[in-house]
């Protein structure tokens, strides 16, 4: 049986349409039904090589007294849906969490913790904070994170740094969503992310990572192990 970590059909009924343009960060144009709608794109990373136009895409429509019409779920490319909405990140991650995806089952999740400036994502049994971060971006069959340099993500490692140092273990987790040999950092992009995901783990900070994928049926499902690259 599939580990199944989240339905997207939950989320309502589940619209395909045709990726137009990105006018900004959090906007996109999409054709939906023939006509243009205002799809809001919960991811603000840069996603060149993912939202280009004439993209099949997933769209969930919105409530009328938002300003976009539809929300962006998924995009379809190397005949796959490719998870494009970072707001179901965390719920996504928690059930590969309770599955055993850090190296145990646990009794007790905590999201949104606050450690020093800093809310991580999980605190496990009292014991272990886990930060997460979601990877969508391939090259050379390698997954890279991040596709935007990411201050925000350099102090979360400062903190399960800090975090380790004051006797928690510390976890840093990638959820890769799209199929690849393994993972690696971004250094040509964001050396300063890169060099202090090196001193985390030198510092004892561990990584775990695993990939998801959608599938026929629209559930988000776990797509095994995901490991650094050597």
């Amino acid at each position: 049986m599939k580990d199944i970590l989240f339905d997207l059909k939950t989320l309502g009924k589940l619209e395909k349409g045709i990726f137009l343009k990105r006018p900004n960060r959090f906007v996109g144009i999409c054709k939906i039904d023939g006509e243009e709608k205002t799809c809001h794109i919960a991811d603000p990373g840069r996603l060149k090589e993912i939202l280009t136009e004439g993209r099949e895409i997933l769209a969930v429509k919105n409530k009328p007294h938002l300003k976009m019409d539809y929300k962006l779920v998924a995009v379809r490319m190397e005949d796959r849906w490719i998870l494009l909405n970072t707001s179901l990140h965390s719920k996504i991650a928690k059930e590969a969490i309770k599955k055993g995806i850090i190296g145990f089952l646990p009794k007790k999740i905590k999201s949104e913790v606050s450690f020093g400036n800093s809310r991580i994502d999980y605190l496990v049994d009292d014991k272990v904070f886990v930060e997460l971060k979601g990877c969508n971006l391939l090259v050379e069959n390698k997954c890279l994170f991040p596709d935007a340099p990411t201050k925000r993500g350099a102090r979360h490692l400062e903190e399960l740094i800090e975090a380790k140092k004051q006797g928690y273990e510390a976890v840093i987790l990638i959820m890769a969503l799209r199929e690849c040999r393994c993972f690696d950092v971004n250094r040509d992009l964001d050396p300063i992310f890169s060099k202090m995901f090196e001193k985390a783990l030198k510092e004892g900070v561990v990584f775990k990572g695993f990939k998801v994928k959608i599938d026929k049926d629209y559930r988000v499902v776990l797509n095994g192990k995901l490991e650094l690259c050597q």
